[in-house]
C-alpha cells in the first residue's frame, strides 16, 4: 500500500511524457498536410484537398492496426479528428447541410467532416444541391434512407434534376429523446413537437406514455426543440444536438422504436471519386414501359454477381418513361467488370445516369 503514491505518480509523470509525445506527432502531421496543400497548389491552383477515397483508407487502415483498448470506432473518429484539423490548415472544408442548427443531417456532417469543417445549415434539399451546384460550398449533406421508415423521396428526385455526384455516405445510429425545457410543466404536457419521421419512429413509444398528447409535425426536430423553449405545456421528440443547442431536459432517452434506428446521408459534390478499395456505385435508370422490363434492368448485375445493396422506384419526371429505377451496388465504375455491366445496362435501358462511385461508409 504505501508504493502506491510512488506507482501513481510515475503513472501520471508517464502520460505527461505520451501527451507531449503526442502533440508532437499531430504538430507534424499537420506540418506535413501544409506542406502537401503547397505542392498541390503550385501544380494546380485549382487542386482539390479533400480526397473521400484517400480518407477511407486511412480510417480503415487505422482500424485494422488498433489493438485497443480503445475501440476500432473510437480511434478512427479520433483520427477523423486530426484528419478534419490538418485539412483545414490547407483548405477549410464549406459543407451545406439539410438544416437548420441541431438537425441529425448536422451532426452527420460532422461525422464525416470533423469539427473543423465549416457547415452551414440549408431550409430544404434542393437548397443544398443548389449551393453546392454553385460552388458556395465545397459539399452537400442530405439524408437519403431511414432504416424504419424507408428512402426519402426528395433526396432521390433531386438527383434526377441535378448533375451533381455522390461522394460518400454516412450511416447514423438515431437516438430520439423525449426533451422539455425549464419552464415545462412535466406532468401537463399536452402537445409534442417533432419531424413526422420522428414520430414515426417512435409512434409506439408515443402511444403507450403520451397517448393523448396532439402531435405536432414541424419542419426539423431542431424547430421542435426551439418550440419548446417558448411554452410551458409542451415537449419536443429530438437528437443529443438539439437538446444541447437549446439547453433542453430528457424526459425520456432512446424512445425509438426499434433499437437499430439509423438513417443514411449521402455526400454530394463536383468531383468523381477514384476507387478506394471498398466502393460502391448509385445510378438512376430509366426503362420502357415493356413485359420483362425489370428482369432486362437486373440480368447483367446477376449474371456478374454484382451484389446490389439497394433498388428504388420513382415515377418518371418527364412522363416519356413509366420507370424510373435508383440502383445502388457494390463496385466502383472504373472496375472492368462493373464497367462491362454498366455497358450492357445502356443496351437495355432508355436511360443510363451514373450518379457517382463512392467508398462504402467507414464509421
Amino acid at each position: 500500500m504505501t508504493d502506491t503514491p510512488h506507482h501513481l505518480d510515475e503513472l501520471r509523470q508517464r502520460i505527461d511524457q505520451l501527451d507531449t509525445d503526442i502533440m508532437r506527432l499531430i504538430s507534424e502531421r499537420a506540418d506535413c498536410a501544409r506542406q502537401v496543400a503547397e505542392i498541390k497548389t503550385q501544380d494546380d491552383p485549382q487542386a482539390v484537398f479533400y480526397r473521400p477515397e484517400r480518407e477511407a483508407q486511412v480510417l480503415r487502415r487505422i482500424m485494422e492496426l488498433n489493438d485497443g483498448p480503445l475501440d476500432s470506432e473510437e480511434m478512427a473518429r479520433l483520427f477523423r479528428e486530426i484528419m478534419s484539423a490538418c485539412l483545414a490548415l490547407e483548405q477549410p472544408v464549406k459543407v451545406a447541410y439539410l438544416g437548420p442548427e441541431g438537425t441529425f443531417t448536422q451532426q452527420a456532417a460532422l461525422k464525416h467532416f470533423g469539427e473543423s469543417a465549416v457547415s452551414l445549415p440549408m431550409a430544404a434539399i434542393d437548397e443544398v444541391f443548389r449551393e453546392v451546384e454553385a460552388g458556395a460550398v465545397n459539399y452537400g449533406v442530405v439524408p437519403v434512407e431511414n432504416s424504419t421508415e424507408g428512402v426519402i423521396n426528395h433526396t432521390l428526385d433531386s438527383f434526377m434534376d441535378s448533375g451533381m455526384r455522390i461522394c460518400g455516405e454516412v450511416v447514423l445510429r438515431i437516438h430520439h429523446h423525449l426533451l422539455v425545457s425549464d419552464n415545462t410543466r412535466r406532468d401537463k404536457v399536452s402537445r409534442i413537437y417533432s419531424h413526422p419521421q420522428s414520430f414515426a419512429q417512435c409512434r409506439k413509444w408515443l402511444d403507450a406514455h403520451y397517448p393523448h398528447a396532439e402531435r405536432v409535425p414541424v419542419s426539423s426536430n431542431a424547430e421542435a426543440a426551439r418550440l419548446v423553449k417558448t411554452e410551458w405545456h409542451s415537449a419536443a421528440i429530438a437528437g443529443d444536438m438539439a437538446a444541447k443547442l437549446y439547453g433542453l431536459t430528457p424526459v425520456a432517452e432512446k424512445i425509438e422504436d426499434r433499437p437499430d434506428n439509423s438513417t443514411r446521408f449521402l455526400i454530394i459534390g463536383n468531383q468523381d471519386v477514384p476507387m478506394s478499395g471498398d466502393d460502391k456505385t448509385s445510378i438512376v435508370v430509366a426503362m420502357r414501359n415493356q413485359p420483362g422490363a425489370l428482369h432486362d434492368l437486373l440480368e447483367p448485375f446477376h449474371r456478374h454477381q454484382i451484389d446490389l445493396t439497394r433498388l428504388e422506384t420513382r415515377p418518371s419526371r418527364t412522363g416519356v418513361w413509366n420507370y424510373v429505377f435508383f440502383i445502388d451496388f457494390k463496385g466502383h465504375h472504373a472496375e472492368p467488370r462493373v464497367a462491362a455491366v454498366l455497358e450492357e445496362v445502356r443496351l437495355r435501358a432508355a436511360e443510363v445516369k451514373v450518379l457517382g462511385s463512392f467508398p462504402v461508409g467507414v464509421l
